[in-house]
């Protein structure tokens, strides 16, 4: 029973945690859509924001709740290592300087960037050169 209750609480603090999360985001959007009727903010630099805050927000949804989240079939992780929460293969060593990353955020930064720049090279495994060039910001 107490696991029980001990799920919903956290499910209750996730609950929470979201509302509160939601509430700042409109805050934080009627804010950019009055500063931009007035033209203090670029509107190309607003909706940047929004994006970055959307995919910020999804990433620490995934990292708070994971079994919500779609994860690659597993007849496709047979073959190797991938790029976290990724369909792009990587080498070992890859996988493991992606590991010792120490910040969550800056770990999640980095893998999308160096995924979609591999998508856009048509790089069919990720090696320790190509990530090295590709994680540089």
């Amino acid at each position: 029973m107490s696991e029980q209750n001990s799920a919903h609480e956290r499910i209750t603090d996730v609950e929470e945690r979201l509302t509160r999360v939601e509430n700042l985001l409109v805050s934080i959007n009627e804010k950019l859509d009055q500063r931009s009727d007035i033209g203090e903010v670029d509107t190309t630099e607003a909706e940047a924001f929004k994006q970055w805050v959307t995919n910020y927000v999804s990433m620490r949804l995934q990292q708070l709740v994971p079994e919500t989240c779609d994860h690659p079939d597993e007849a496709v992780l047979q073959d190797g290592p991938y790029l976290d929460n990724t369909v792009v293969p990587c080498t070992e060593e890859v996988e493991h300087r992606v590991k010792r990353i120490p910040i969550p955020f800056v770990r999640e930064m980095v893998v999308q960037r160096v995924a979609e720049n591999a998508r856009e090279a048509g790089v069919e495994r990720v090696d320790i050169d190509f990530f090295e060039k590709a994680a540089t910001f």
